[in-house]
């Protein structure tokens, strides 16, 4: 089985929509979410999952140089950052969409996915 990223992708619009649920609202939210994680878990595609912080918690560390540089949060022109993810198995892209189009309807979000790259010689 192959193993795929799927990122729960916030930009400033979906954090305000966020921001204007109400509790009960964020609520339903999460658990639809537990419920899909659930789901993944009974049925073996579960690796592992976890939602972040907003990108304002964000540390950028560049040792590409001289000397590690460390700086706060995202680059300027960030539109979009990552607010979670799952990490799944499945047998094929297919069916790993299908898992992100249930993850983006529990988390009623856009969900981009990606495939790890395979080892050499796998």
């Amino acid at each position: 089985m192959s193993q795929y990223l799927l990122s729960v992708i916030h930009n400033a619009e979906d954090m305000a929509a966020m921001d204007a649920m109400t509790p009960e609202e964020l609520q339903t939210v999460f658990a639809a979410v537990d419920t899909f994680n659930e789901r993944l878990q009974r049925e073996g595609a579960w690796v592992f999952a976890g939602g972040l912080q907003t990108h304002e918690a964000t540390t950028t560390v560049d040792n590409t140089g001289a000397e590690t540089v460390v700086t706060d949060g995202p680059f300027a022109e960030t539109k979009e950052y990552l607010g979670g993810f799952w990490i799944i198995e499945a047998p094929d892209l297919d069916a790993a969409l299908r898992w992100a189009a249930e993850g983006s309807k529990a988390c009623a979000n856009r969900v981009e996915v990606r495939p790890f790259q395979e080892e050499p010689g796998a």
